[in-house]
């Protein structure tokens, strides 16, 4: 697989990146990730490690997650051969999903973090890995069919920046399918150890989005039933005294991915609901066209 367009030569190079399916050339130098800039007012390598610890690839949520970005990618994917991007790839869970079913597809991962796309890189071959900060953004113009931001947004702290990044990115007619963390009034100490900037509306996450030129097609949220016991703990949270970082995120992650309530709750959802404008839940869902 080649991409099918250029990218600009990263700082300390010389060359323009070739991307020839396993790594990126740059003259005499093969690059296993692609770096542009970085960011790290809203993320970090840490954080990303502490949450995989303690949740893993198999949170009930994230799973649900997962699953809903794959439907919608199949309900709009223009093409085959579509250009996707996942940008927060992290890890690569989702991009793993998308690899298999959509095998004939140009994917690529983006993600501000540096070690979780170098140990991807090792472990998830010929899907090229870029680095760079949203604000930053090095992709030309209108080259990509579906962008995917899962929990991203709530990171940058000028949003509106970013998303104005990502509807230039897509083509005319191209897809954002996008997720957030939902209920602005719940935010907590959990929201603030992750370096959480906010958290949305989908009202606000729909204003947003039609702000910078998106027709949004599809709003709904995640975790619609578990949302009063949801509500309940950051309520609670906002009160209690805060603890160390590695305790609030490990914490509740831990807890949460263990528990058969929120597993079985989020299997009945993804089953049964996803086909409807869920009116409240833990995460705010879109799905936003650049207009032709």
């Amino acid at each position: 697989m080649t991409l099918p367009f250029p990218l600009p030569i990263p700082e300390g190079h010389f060359d323009a990146p070739r991307w020839d399916g396993s790594a990126f050339v740059c003259g005499n130098q093969r690059l296993s990730v692609l770096e542009y800039s970085e960011n790290f007012a809203g993320w970090s390598d840490d954080l990303t490690s502490l949450h995989e610890e303690s949740a893993g690839d198999c949170h009930p949520m994230d799973l649900a997650s997962r699953h809903d970005a794959l439907q919608q990618v199949k309900n709009f994917m223009p093409s085959a051969n579509a250009v996707v991007v996942e940008i927060g790839c992290s890890s690569g869970f989702l991009l793993r999903d998308l690899a298999s079913t959509f095998p004939a597809s140009v994917l690529i991962g983006v993600d501000v973090v540096k070690e979780p796309l170098y140990r991807l890189a090792k472990s998830l071959l010929g899907v090229p890995l870029i680095r760079f900060d949203l604000l930053q953004c090095p992709l030309p113009e209108q080259s990509v069919d579906i962008v995917i931001m899962l929990n991203v947004l709530e990171h940058i702290e000028d949003d509106a920046a970013a998303l104005l990044n990502v509807f230039r990115l897509l083509k005319p007619g191209g897809y954002l399918i996008i997720e957030v963390p939902a209920g602005s009034y719940l935010y907590d100490s959990y929201d603030a150890e992750l370096k959480h900037f906010r958290r949305y509306s989908v009202i606000e996450l729909k204003r947003k989005l039609k702000v910078v030129g998106f027709r949004v097609l599809r709003q709904s949220h995640l975790g619609f039933i578990v949302y009063p016991a949801f509500v309940v703990v950051k309520l609670l949270n906002k009160w209690l005294r805060p603890r160390r970082k590695s305790e609030i995120v490990s914490d509740h992650a831990a807890r949460t991915s263990g528990s058969l309530l929120v597993k079985y709750a989020m299997k009945v959802e993804s089953k049964h609901l996803t086909k409807f404008s869920l009116p409240f839940g833990v995460r705010a869902l879109a799905v936003a066209r650049r207009p032709k």
